[in-house]
């Protein structure tokens, strides 16, 4: 991307917001977080998640889509009822802002897969709706599902973060976690689809940076099954995450460990367990390592992980009240919708910051 005529690779922003205690909070938080970074935005991007979005359907998997056309839709429909039970339809509500030019048709749908479909699959239930997903994204011209999670959704649209927020009307949304990116992946024609966040079942990620590693970690990733269709990093770490997590098992320390990995000489420092541990992380899951500058923010079904690169070539900035968790690229973005912090530091770089709602509170 290019700002005026210098090439500007460090001005994405990202915020994040959970409470530990499970307790649901207003959209408008999180649009006022981005809002203060808009200097890091240019317009071509910008979106949002929400977690615990959707108590009365909280069972289901909602599907967000992006249509081109309304043939696309009616295919897509056509495969939906197909292979899913589908509980509530409806376009997702929206509010015409003039800031926000040439939408496509976005729909949502709150489904769970056939019982027969599913035992014919032999799958287990999120991989058959992880096939299902690239079925659509990859098979039906101008059918595009950004969001497929259960109890949160992805929303997004070319334009600053705070116009996107008006624009979904986000305010009238109520979440325990909101996570919120501003700009455009770096290397990627400006689109709809293309906007963060990135989003697999519940895993959502955004991204401030440049991965340098991208090919091999998306030639890597393609090797479990994964399609890379939109030609960006980020999409990549989202499938990593869900590989690492829903298909591995890792951990979320562990998943830290992985993605920005300790340098050797510093493994090499570590008490002896440690080190083994280290060494085993780094050699069996080397293709996931990503290089480069970033700061991410991923959020999961009951929590949220924060991580920088190893170098910290990204800024990332942490706060706490009481049962708050605040992360964003400025101090000023946590400051504006909470003063009067408990706690705020700069994690350091490959250190991850994990926050976790209580068990039993969602």
């Amino acid at each position: 991307m290019r700002e005026g005529n210098f090439r500007n690779i460090s001005g994405c922003a990202i915020s994040g917001i959970i409470s530990k205690s499970g307790r649901r909070f207003s959209g408008k938080l999180i649009i006022d977080s981005i809002s203060v970074m808009h200097e890091r935005s240019n317009g071509l991007g910008g979106g949002f998640t929400g977690y615990g979005i959707y108590p009365e359907y909280k069972d289901y998997y909602a599907f967000h889509i992006f249509y081109d056309h309304r043939t696309a839709k009616k295919e897509c429909e056509e495969f939906l009822e197909e292979h899913f039970d589908i509980i509530n339809l409806s376009k997702i509500p929206t509010r015409k802002i003039p800031e926000i030019k040439d939408e496509p048709l976005i729909w949502r749908y709150f489904v769970t897969p056939l019982p027969t479909k599913l035992n014919d699959s032999q799958l287990d239930e999120r991989e058959f709706v992880v096939k299902c997903v690239f079925r659509i994204n990859t098979g039906i011209d101008g059918a595009y599902i950004f969001s497929s999670g259960k109890n949160m959704g992805v929303f997004k649209a070319v334009g600053f973060p705070e116009d996107v927020g008006r624009f979904y009307r986000l305010e009238e949304y109520e979440g325990y976690c909101f996570t919120a990116h501003g700009r455009y992946p770096t290397n990627t024609p400006g689109w709809w689809g293309g906007a963060h966040p990135f989003a697999l079942l519940d895993y959502s990620v955004v991204h401030n940076g440049e991965i340098s590693s991208y090919d091999a970690n998306r030639r890597a990733i393609e090797m479990y099954g994964y399609k890379c269709t939109l030609l960006t990093d980020t999409e990549v770490i989202t499938y990593i995450i869900d590989y690492l997590h829903r298909r591995i098992g890792l951990t979320w320390n562990e998943i830290c460990s992985v993605i920005a990995a300790p340098f050797w000489s510093t493994i090499e420092s570590k008490p002896q367990k440690e080190r083994e541990e280290l060494e085993y992380l780094r050699n069996v899951f080397d293709s996931q390592l990503i290089t480069g500058p970033f700061s991410i923010i991923a959020g999961f079904e009951g929590g949220m992980m924060a991580l920088n690169d190893r170098l910290k070539l990204r800024s990332m900035v942490v706060g706490e009240k009481d049962d708050m968790v605040y992360v964003a690229s400025e101090e000023a973005a946590i400051r504006v919708i909470q003063k009067d912090l408990d706690k705020v530091w700069s994690p350091k770089g490959g250190e991850g910051v994990i926050v976790t709602v209580e068990e039993g509170k969602i």
